[in-house]
């Protein structure tokens, strides 16, 4: 299976998805899941109510059409979005897990954990950070 056989996209929002999709395109995955995880309170009431969640996703895997009008949507509802990425490329088998860095300076990445670097580091399969040009940043 080669490193672009079968995809695993996370994406945050629209505008994200429309980037990440525009970046994977000049790769030409084979397959592509496009994942939308939305982040559930350690014991505390969740934010949004599951079906306003499945609305909220439904505008990511939209734009994420546009350019990839056959990938395979997925939503995850986790305290751990990494743990969910994970989980779910182990589920589809995924070659391997595709991203785009939403970047923001270093108090931004230390308040989110930085989970780039999670996924980077802690990954049991291949991680692919997509470049940020001028174009789509």
């Amino acid at each position: 299976m080669g490193l672009l056989a079968s995809v695993l996209v996370p994406v945050a929002n629209e505008t994200d998805a429309r980037k990440t999709a525009t970046s994977l395109e000049p790769y030409d995955p084979a397959q592509v899941t496009v994942l939308h995880v939305v982040e559930k309170g350690g014991g505390a009431p969740d934010k949004t109510p599951v079906a306003q969640s499945e609305e909220i996703a439904e505008e990511p895997y939209a734009a994420f059409r546009e350019v990839f009008p056959d990938a395979d949507l997925l939503t995850a509802y986790a305290r751990d979005v990494v743990g969910a990425i994970f989980e779910v490329a182990n589920d589809i088998d995924a070659s391997a897990i595709t991203y785009r860095s939403r970047g923001g300076n270093r108090l931004m990445q230390f308040l989110t954990g930085d989970l780039s670097l999670k996924l980077v580091t802690e990954a049991d399969r291949p991680v692919i950070a997509l470049p940020r040009s001028d174009t789509n940043a």
